[in-house]
């Protein structure tokens, strides 16, 4: 239990998609959690009921990772972190200075108070957009990094950052690469993960629109799942300076999906539709996930029941929000 070596979490990001799963499973362990989210992705909606459940053990916060002086004054008592807030992919190509601002710079400000504050543990979230297209298989945590995105650039420039300030200050941090997460709370619209995308499409009655030709594959893993990676490295031993592959090792086409979509939300009779690729799509992942196996974390949960919830809540979340 996180309690028996922490007293007080940040979680940045933190009323986004992974970040507000994090923020609730520190609550549930008896932490005091700080939120940070300037709400370009995140959403007042996904923390509303923990709020309900935890009162003024919550506290949430309007303030960006760049805002130095905004993330100074909520640092007060913080001894764990979690770094989830991000640029994501979606937005690079609109904003690369943006992206590596938030990405890059943001990480910056976060590590550089962390140092300041003597948090005793950082955990980054970072992606497997940092390999680039695969060299060998399966990709493990040694594989050459050669990002193929804007993204994944500013990505790796905030990796660099957390294990230069492992090596100069001798920090705790840790680094998670995540592949494909889904669940619920996954961001639903055109900048979100396709899985939800898909399922907005679905229920609206609208044709699912696959970039490419659907062979594209995916290593979705469940944010239950990362939730609990998270976890992990955050209380055991040996994690320091480390990163950490998060991928379920379950390999998913973009075909694939839309089909399972449709067949789940009982719209078969929807044609899936197709357009060109996107920049710097990558068409194969084989992820080895060993290495976060050989510190005991076992992956729980299989595709199809990780999709089944995922469109449950979607339902609700569409019909109590009124999005379409």
């Amino acid at each position: 239990m996180l309690k028996n070596k922490y007293q007080k979490a940040l979680v940045t990001g933190g009323a986004g998609f992974i970040g507000s799963h994090i923020v609730e499973e520190c609550l549930s362990q008896g932490l005091e959690v700080v939120s940070i989210d300037n709400y370009f992705g995140g959403k007042e909606y996904n923390l509303r009921e923990l709020h309900e459940r935890f009162g003024d053990k919550l506290k949430e916060v309007k303030c960006d990772v760049t805002d130095y002086e905004g993330l100074k004054k909520n640092m007060d008592g913080v001894d764990l972190i979690f770094h989830e807030a991000a640029s994501k992919k979606t937005i690079c190509l609109r904003d690369p200075r943006k992206d590596l601002l938030i990405n890059g710079g943001g990480t910056f400000n976060i590590l550089e108070l962390a140092r300041d504050m003597h948090v005793k543990k950082v955990v980054h979230a970072s992606t497997g957009s940092v390999y680039g297209e695969a060299r060998y298989f399966p990709q493990d945590e040694n594989h050459p990094v050669n990002p193929t995105s804007y993204y994944g650039v500013s990505k790796l420039a905030g990796e660099k950052y957390v294990r230069a300030f492992c090596d100069l200050y001798d920090m705790d941090c840790t680094i998670l690469r995540y592949f494909h997460v889904y669940g619920p709370k996954q961001e639903s619209s055109d900048v979100g993960g396709v899985v939800s995308i898909f399922g907005r499409k679905v229920l609206s009655g609208e044709s699912p629109v696959i970039f490419g030709d659907g062979t594209q594959e995916r290593s979705f893993t469940y944010v239950k799942d990362v939730v609990g990676i998270n976890m992990l490295v955050a209380d055991a031993e040996g994690t320091r300076g480390e990163a950490y592959n998060c991928a379920s090792g379950i390999t998913v086409t973009i075909n694939q999906l839309a089909e399972m979509v449709k067949k789940s939300l009982g719209r078969e009779d929807l044609e899936t539709r197709y357009a060109d690729w996107t920049i710097g799509d990558i068409k194969h992942f084989e992820v080895s996930n060993e290495k976060i196996k050989k510190l005991g974390f076992e992956f729980k949960t299989p595709f199809e029941k990780g999709l089944k919830e995922t469109l449950d809540w979607l339902k609700v979340y569409l019909e109590e929000c009124d999005v379409k």
